[in-house]
Order: C-alpha cells, then sequence, then structure tokens
C-alpha cells in the first residue's frame, strides 16, 4: 500500500515537467498508476472480501507512538475501485476535452487520487486528517485553475474555507476520540468503541467535518459554485470522489458509534434537509452542471442517512447507492462536458435537437438518468429498494416512518429532475434553434459511455456488489425480518409499491417543471423558488470581516507596551494560576543551599530592579551585566566553573558589543515626560511576572521525579576520555544539539550584519570603504589588505605601538591602553587556545576559548579601530565563522563514512618521541569548528559595527564657511 501511495506521488510530481514531450499521451501516463490500483485491489479482493484485510505499518516516530498505519478492507476496497476506476475514465475524457496540453492539471488529479486513496486506507486517525487535508488542497488548484481567474479564485476560495473549517472541527474530534479511546488506530477503536460525553463531543465533531465535505446543508454551498471549474474536474471530484471522503466517514465510524445520542438525529436531519431541498433546488436550475450539483447534494444526503442509520440492510443500501451515483453521476458531468464542448452552451433554454444530432451520447445520457432515477434493472434501482425496505419494517433504529417519507420524497424529485436533465439536454424545444453540433470522438464519449454501462452490467450482475456490500454490511446486526439480500425481484412487496408510486409521482412533477421552463407557469416558479446559497457565502464572508476590522480596531492599538502588558498579563493569569493550584511539587523549594549565595543573590536582585527605573541606555546595559555576572557568581558557587566561565566571557563580550551600538540610539529610554503611574504599573507587573519565572523555576526543580540525566552522562564519562562532564555533553553526547545551536548563533550574526547595512562601495577589495547606518565611512573588515598610512608603520613604534592605532586622533589616544593591547593580545589568544585543548579535562572548550578569542578582538579593536583590527586578522571573518561550521559538520560526517554512527569520538592514544604519551579525542576537531566559528562570528560583529570609533571632528566656524565658499 506503501508502495501504491509513492506510485501515485512521484508521477504526480514530475507530470508537469514532463508534459511539453508527452503531449497528449500525458494523461495516459497518470492514468497508469490508477490502473495499477485497480488490479492491485483485484488482486487482493478475495482475500478481503473473505474478512482477512490487508494491512501495513511504518513506524515513523516510535517512542512518540506515531505510526503510518494503512488498511485495506471491504469498504476501503469498494471506495479504491471507485477512486482508481471513476479516475481513469475521467483522465483518458481529458484528453479529448482539455484543448492544450498541460500537465498541471493531469498531476493536481493524479495527485488527488493518490490522497484519496490514502484517505481510504488509513487506520490511524492522524494519518487519516492528513490525506483529508491533502484532497481539500488538490481540490483548491484544481478549482482555481492555473491562471486563476476571478470567478474560479472565488470560487476555490470558497470550497477552502468551507471545508478547512469542518477539517477543524473534524481533527478536534480525531483527537478527542483518541484519547478517549486510548488508541489512535481506527480498527482498534471500533472493535472496542469508548462511550461517554466526551465521545459525544467527539461525534459531533466528526459529524461537522463530514457534512462540510460533503456539501451536507447548510454547508453545501461551496458545491455549486464550484462548477466554474473544469467538467473532468467536476465529474472527478465533485460527483465520484472528494465529497465521497464525508460519506465515507460516516461509513467508517457508523459500525461503532451509530447509537451514541447525537449520531442518528445528526444524519438524519442533515441528510434529509439535504436530499429534498438538494433535488428541490436541481429543479429551478437551468445550467445543467449546477443542476447537476445540486443533484449530488442530495443524493449524498441520502448516502449519509443510508450508512448513518447503523443497520445491515441501510448500511448494504449505501454501499450499492455509492456505487451507483459514482458510476451515473460522473457519466452525467461528462456528457454534459461533451454537450457543452460540441455545442458551446449548457443551458437548457438553449439547447434543442442534440439528442438526434448525437444518439450515443443520448443513449449514454439516458441509461445514467434511469439508474439515478431508480428504474429496473439499473443499479439504482437496487440501492432505492434496499433502502425503503431498511425504513420499512421495525422500529428505531432501523425503522422511522418520517425518515422512509423523506426517502420517498427526495426520489419523487430526483426522477423530476433526471427528466429534467434528459429533456432539458437533448429534446427539441419550439421556442430555441436546433443546432448542429458535431458528433463527439468514439474515444470523446467512450468514457462516459462506460460508466453509464457500468450502472446496467451491475445492476444485471448484481452478484459483484452484493459481495462487498455483505462484507461491509456483516458488521452490523441483522433487522427483524432477517438479513436482507440484493436481488432485481422480491415479488410484489410494499418495496415494489413505493418504488412504482415514486417513478408515477416523479414523472408528474417532470411535467409541470416542463411547463415552468416554457414561461407558462409563474405560480409554480414561486413556490420552488428556495433562499439561495449564493448570496449566504458573500453575506458571511463580509460579516467576518466586519467582526475582525472592528476587534483589530479595538485591539490592536499600535502600542508595543500595551501588547507586551496583555502577553505577561495572561501569562500571570494561566501558568500562574496552575502553579498556585499544582504547588511546588513534592520535593518542594529551596531558595538556597549556601549562605554565600545570598549576598550574590541580592546583588543580582538589586540590579535588576534598578535596570526597570533607569532612565539612560549605557545605565541599563551595565547594570544587565551586573545581573549576569551576579548569576555566573551563583553558577560558580553550585559547582558548576564551565558555565560560570562561559556566561562571564559572554557578558563581557556582550556588554562591549551593546556600548558600541548604543553609539547610534539616543541615550534615554523612554521619553521624559512618561506618567508615574503608567511606570509603576510596569513595575509592579515586571515585579509580578519576575517573581512567577523564579517561582516557576524552583518549583520545576522540586518537582523532578525521573533520575537525573547527570547520572547516566557520569557513567558514560569514560567511554569519551573526559574529565570534564560539561564538554563531553557539547561535543559527544549531545554534539547534534550544539551543531544545531552554533548554525543558529551563525544566522543570528549574518541577520546581525544585514540589519546594520554592511556593504562594500568599491571593487578592489583593497581596504574598500563602507557605509554602515549612519553613513559614515568604515574601514576594512577582517581579513582585508590594508595599507596603513605613514603613522600606521610597523617601523615607526614610537607614533603607534598597534597598526591602525592612526584612526583615532591624538587626543582620544592612550598610550597605556596601546601597549597593554600590544602586550596582552597574544596572550589572550595563547589562553584562548589553551582553553580549547584543557576542555576536555578542565573547564573550557571551543565556545569559552572562541570568547575570549573574541574579547581579544574586541580589545584590538577599541584601540585601533577596524583597520588595525583587519591587520591582526587577515583572513575574512565570514570564512573563519563558515570554516568553522564546516569543520564542525564534516568532523561529524567522518564517522558515517568509516561505518559508525555521526558525531561520534574515538580516543586516541599514542606515544611520540621525545613528547611522551599522547591522549586525544577525535571530537577535538568538532571543539576546533566551535572555537573557529564563535571567533569568525565576533569579528564578523565588530566589523558590523559600520563606522570608525572616532567621533566626528568638530566643524570651526571657519570651515563651515570653507564649505560655503566652495
Amino acid at each position: 500500500m506503501l508502495l501504491l501511495l509513492t506510485a501515485h506521488a512521484v508521477p504526480a510530481a514530475a507530470l508537469p515537467w514532463a508534459a511539453r514531450r508527452a503531449g497528449r499521451a500525458i494523461w495516459v501516463i497518470a492514468a497508469l498508476p490508477l490502473l495499477a490500483a485497480l488490479v492491485w485491489s483485484a488482486v487482493r479482493a478475495p482475500g478481503v472480501l473473505r474478512g482477512t484485510p490487508v494491512r501495513e505499518s511504518l513506524a515513523w516516530a516510535p517512542s512518540l507512538g506515531l505510526s503510518l498505519d494503512l488498511r485495506l478492507d471491504a469498504l476501503s476496497l469498494l471506495m479504491v475501485w471507485v477512486i482508481a476506476g471513476v479516475g481513469t475514465a475521467v483522465l483518458a475524457y481529458s484528453a479529448y476535452y482539455t484543448e492544450r496540453n498541460t500537465g498541471r492539471e493531469a498531476g493536481l488529479l493524479l495527485a488527488f487520487a493518490g490522497a484519496m486513496t490514502g484517505l481510504v486506507l488509513a487506520d490511524n486517525l492522524f494519518v487519516l486528517y492528513v490525506f483529508w487535508e491533502l484532497t481539500t488542497v488538490a481540490s483548491y488548484f484544481l478549482i482555481a485553475g492555473p491562471e486563476r481567474p476571478r470567478e474560479r479564485r472565488r470560487a476555490a476560495e470558497q470550497a477552502l474555507l468551507t471545508t478547512v473549517a469542518g477539517g477543524l472541527a473534524l481533527l478536534a474530534g480525531l483527537v478527542v476520540l483518541g484519547e478517549s479511546a486510548g488508541t489512535y488506530r481506527i480498527s482498534g477503536i471500533l472493535a472496542d468503541p469508548p462511550r461517554g460525553t466526551a465521545v459525544s463531543t467527539a461525534v459531533v465533531l466528526l459529524l461537522l467535518g463530514a457534512f462540510a465535505k460533503s456539501a451536507q446543508m447548510p454547508l453545501h454551498g461551496w458545491l455549486p459554485a464550484a462548477m466554474v471549474a473544469p467538467t473532468p474536474v467536476s465529474a472527478y471530484l465533485h460527483a465520484a470522489a472528494m465529497v465521497k471522503a464525508g460519506v465515507y466517514l460516516v461509513a467508517r465510524f457508523a459500525p461503532g458509534f451509530a447509537d451514541v445520542p447525537p449520531w442518528r438525529p445528526a444524519v438524519f436531519a442533515a441528510g434529509l434537509l439535504s436530499m429534498v431541498l438538494g433535488a428541490w433546488r436541481a429543479l429551478r436550475e437551468t445550467d445543467l452542471k449546477r443542476l447537476l450539483a445540486y443533484g449530488t447534494i442530495s443524493e449524498l444526503g441520502l448516502l449519509v442517512v443510508l450508512f448513518g442509520a447503523g443497520t445491515r440492510t441501510a448500511a448494504m443500501a449505501g454501499v450499492v447507492m455509492l456505487a451507483a451515483h459514482a458510476a451515473f453521476k460522473a457519466a452525467l458531468f461528462l456528457v454534459t462536458g461533451i454537450l457543452d464542448h460540441q455545442t458551446g452552451t449548457r443551458d437548457v433554454r438553449e439547447l434543442s435537437g442534440a439528442g438526434r444530432r448525437m444518439p450515443g451520447v443520448f443513449a449514454t445520457a439516458l441509461l445514467a438518468a434511469l439508474s439515478m432515477a431508480g428504474v429496473p434493472p439499473l443499479l439504482g434501482f437496487l440501492g432505492k429498494e434496499a433502502g425503503y425496505e431498511a425504513f420499512l419494517h421495525g422500529t428505531e433504529p432501523g425503522g422511522h416512518v418520517a425518515v422512509l417519507a423523506g426517502l420517498v420524497l427526495g426520489f419523487v424529485l430526483t426522477v423530476a429532475y433526471a427528466g429534467r436533465f434528459l429533456w432539458g439536454g437533448f429534446a427539441r424545444k419550439p421556442w430555441a434553434e436546433p443546432g448542429s453540433p458535431e458528433r463527439p470522438a468514439p474515444g470523446f464519449l467512450a468514457p462516459a459511455a462506460l460508466l453509464s454501462a457500468a450502472g446496467l452490467l451491475l445492476g444485471l450482475w448484481y452478484q459483484g456488489v452484493a459481495a462487498p456490500a455483505r462484507a461491509y454490511a456483516d458488521g452490523y446486526p441483522d433487522g427483524p425480518e432477517g438479513p436482507y439480500k440484493l436481488a432485481l425481484w422480491h415479488g410484489l412487496t410494499p418495496v415494489l409499491g413505493l418504488s412504482v408510486l415514486t417513478l408515477l409521482l416523479g414523472a408528474a412533477l417532470y411535467a409541470a417543471d416542463r411547463e415552468r421552463v416554457r414561461g407558462t407557469c409563474p405560480r409554480w416558479k414561486t413556490l420552488v423558488r428556495l433562499p439561495d446559497s449564493r448570496r449566504a457565502y458573500p453575506r458571511t464572508a463580509r460579516a467576518t470581516g466586519t467582526l475582525a476590522l472592528r476587534l483589530a480596531g479595538a485591539t490592536q492599538v499600535g502600542s508595543l507596551p500595551v501588547y507586551l502588558a496583555v502577553l505577561l498579563c495572561t501569562v500571570l493569569a494561566l501558568p500562574g494560576a496552575a502553579l498556585a493550584v499544582a504547588g511546588a511539587g513534592p520535593g518542594g523549594i529551596r531558595l538556597w543551599t549556601s549562605s554565600v549565595q545570598l549576598p550574590l543573590a541580592l546583588v543580582v536582585l538589586a540590579a535588576a530592579a534598578a535596570v526597570a527605573v533607569t532612565r539612560h541606555r549605557l545605565t541599563g546595559v551595565l547594570l544587565t551585566g551586573a545581573v549576569g555576572y551576579g548569576v555566573a557568581g551563583l553558577f560558580l558557587l553550585r559547582g558548576a566553573p564551565d558555565l560560570a566561565l562561559t556566561l562571564l566571557l559572554v557578558e563581557t563580550l556582550t556588554l562591549v558589543v551593546m556600548v558600541f551600538v548604543l553609539r547610534r540610539m539616543p541615550a534615554r529610554f523612554t521619553p521624559e515626560g512618561s506618567a508615574p503611574r503608567t511606570r509603576a504599573l510596569q513595575g509592579a507587573l515586571a515585579a509580578a511576572v519576575g517573581v512567577l519565572v523564579g517561582l516557576f523555576a524552583l518549583a520545576s526543580a522540586g518537582a523532578r521525579r525521573a533520575p537525573a540525566a547527570s547520572e547516566e552522562y557520569f557513567r558514560l564519562l569514560p567511554e569519551t576520555g573526559a574529565h570534564n562532564a560539561v564538554n563531553a555533553i557539547v561535543v559527544d553526547f549531545r554534539a547534534l544539539d550544539t551543531l544545531g545551536e552554533i548554525a543558529v548563533l551563525l544566522v543570528a550574526a549574518l541577520g546581525v550584519v544585514s540589519l546594520a547595512g554592511v556593504r562594500r562601495q568599491g571593487g578592489d577589495g583593497a581596504g574598500a570603504a563602507r557605509t554602515g547606518n549612519g553613513g559614515a565611512a568604515a574601514g576594512p573588515e577582517p581579513g582585508d589588505r590594508v595599507a596603513p598610512g605613514p603613522a600606521a608603520q610597523w617601523d615607526q613604534p614610537h607614533e603607534h605601538w598597534v597598526p591602525g592605532g592612526s584612526e583615532l586622533p591624538g587626543s582620544e589616544r592612550s598610550l597605556l591602553l596601546e601597549t597593554g593591547t600590544w602586550l596582552t593580545f597574544p596572550s589572550l589568544m595563547v589562553v584562548s587556545v589553551f582553553l580549547l585543548l584543557s576542555g576536555h579535562n578542565h573547564p573550557g572548550g571551543g565556545f569559552a576559548g572562541g570568547l575570549v578569542a573574541g574579547l581579544a578582538c574586541v580589545l584590538r579593536y577599541v584601540v585601533s579601530g577596524r583597520d588595525g583590527l583587519g591587520a591582526a586578522a587577515r583572513v575574512d571573518a565570514g570564512l573563519i565563522a563558515g570554516g568553522g561550521l564546516a569543520l564542525a559538520a564534516g568532523a561529524g560526517l567522518v564517522p558515517l563514512l568509516l561505518g559508525a554512527e555521526p558525531l561520534t569520538g574515538v580516543l586516541v592514544k599514542a606515544h611520540l618521541p621525545l613528547l611522551g604519551s599522547l591522549k586525544f579525542s577525535t571530537t577535538l576537531f568538532f571543539d576546533v569548528g566551535v572555537y573557529l566559528l564563535v571567533i569568525g562570528v565576533a569579528l564578523k560583529l565588530l566589523s558590523a559595527l559600520g563606522a570608525n570609533l572616532a567621533p566626528a571632528p568638530r566643524r570651526t566656524r571657519k570651515s563651515a564657511e570653507g564649505d560655503l565658499t566652495r
């Protein structure tokens, strides 16, 4: 089954590109997977019909209990035959109907067929929902068309919104149902159906999704609107396949949930309303496609009633009517397409004499319409008689007088609009000029003729339909009259009398309706007028839009503080309430483990409170840094030197970079005139959220029930050859997480550089000028070749200790800082390498070493600017960062080439002459990649500052006057 779905998906993706070479043969290629599905299902049919379903399962996420479960039973077997059989006929028909050679529609139709096949084979609730929505997406693109004209786009959007809204209700119902049953496997749920209030709610949501998909009233408006799509799309999606998805859902879950209280009233009310009003509305339509669309709504209502009744006879009637409807309704749509293609119109008031000009088309339509009207010996007659039998005898739930009356009325109307279709499409009208259409090519008519003939052949050889009908219906108990058997003749029974009465009343109604079309019966026209769904949808859409605008106007006030306050209040109300109810957990809350932590905690709290009240940005940045340093001290006291070192370095680097950023921003946070009351409310909210987050963190630590992961890490630590568990976690146990994190770090740095507006203005790459956000010229990036001026030459050390110092004027220079940098820069780089190499056994590692090297670059940048930094780092920062990521990823993939798992480390031991014993892990190369990436990111951020460090020189009055004279 998985192979069958793949055989649909892969060609569907390739067909749009193959259409140019294949021409009209693209439709034949598209039909091959459907033919394969027919052959595959026919081979497996004997075992399935004997009660042995075919099952397949593919584990997707076993730890989460997610798997792709598929199952072929009698009901899904019948649906596969409908999907593949009608689909093959429609694709063959499209080769003649579609004038241009396009692979888009062929690919979409094949993709839709694959999605429908997956839907009916799904044995998992989530898998069913995924395929359910895939059919919706495919139908949207098929209705909208390649150019998406306005009318077709609107119809596609209406279908999409209606069915997706029903799909959301279905998803909620499936989740509730799966949780109530304790399993998401459909066969398991039906084997032991759950009961309860939650199940009743799930049933209502499930039926809402089914009614929306099958266009049951009042959710039916999208189906007539979708008739703007080409005839092959209407014949396949809106007659035989997509609209059957909702019916299939009802049929699938009826054996287990027909006795749940909301089920039968819901399916009877929606089904009978749709059956009667849909057929009634079909009598008003003059467009043949819209007439068939409303007729489809009517017949789908019939199927919902039959499958939803939850009895054996009704289930058999449903199976027979499902097969009959797929054949005759698809054939009638294809006939309508032929009429439109050959005559140029589908209007019953303009078509005249087509029956004489195209007798083969008329014979095909006649056979299909007779099956639709329930005339013996066609398949529709067998389904109608079984439906009458299901509700004629017995009491609830098998027999129901009101339901039987509704079925009779619906079939009477069906006979009437079947006659209307034949007369409107093929009869000669006195007021219309007979046309002279050409007869269609035999290949154009053949698909419709085969589908129409199938209704007659299966009516005569009803045993072919009786086998899947019995296999499905055996899941229901027998009725009071015993097991029902399909037959063309049951004798002179009340059911036969109802069938004859239906045909007679339908013929009389057809005659009256025919007079109405000629315009001689205005009173009758008034009687059949009903509310139009075409007006309801736009009004609903406009009302929804108006409501959305009003809500947005009331809630979207354009103030970021207001939005943030709403979010924080929500956090306080929901998680805060949950924390208050749940308490601290079994472990309780421990505020501290040592008295030494108290002073540091007070420093952190005082600095955080000061950040909330300060008005100056620089002060706020410095206080935030103090918070970070205090937390680093707390980590150190808790025995986490690696975390403390890393946090200390990160805070230092962040503090320096933020100070650089503040040069381009106003000095104050908020305007001077902010109200004291507003500041008090903001402070109170901030304090409340801070207390909540702190308590939540402490409660979470105290609520731990499972053993700590650190115990397993320490147990496996000897395998890595490391003595530092933190570094082993970073480069060995959780190396994949580290790889993802450094990739995110690199992407974030590139984003910062892009926002800073760094771009080269010259093309020679030799110290080309750049402009930042402020428009000031910037020096070269690290890695650029620099040509320092006379003041920056290495042979003049008495002028500048560090190359590039000429960027600063003499008044801004610091001899002490330059001398200190000249002495400490190499030492800091050596320390960074030491932290890199010693991280496997002592506090440090690639990240800490890279941060130290980045701070050394910051110091160099402060003294000499970007040109001096470029002299120190002569490799492009992007190459350093990208090379680090490539080295880390490559070091992780090398074990895969050697037959081991990715990111696996190997402990290497060797004895070298003079050097002695050598011991290291291959994860060191991964750590080197982290080291290089951190250095490259730091250099890239420094280069993104965009302007020289020195402030712009003051312009004297004399220089300004000189500018004016120039």
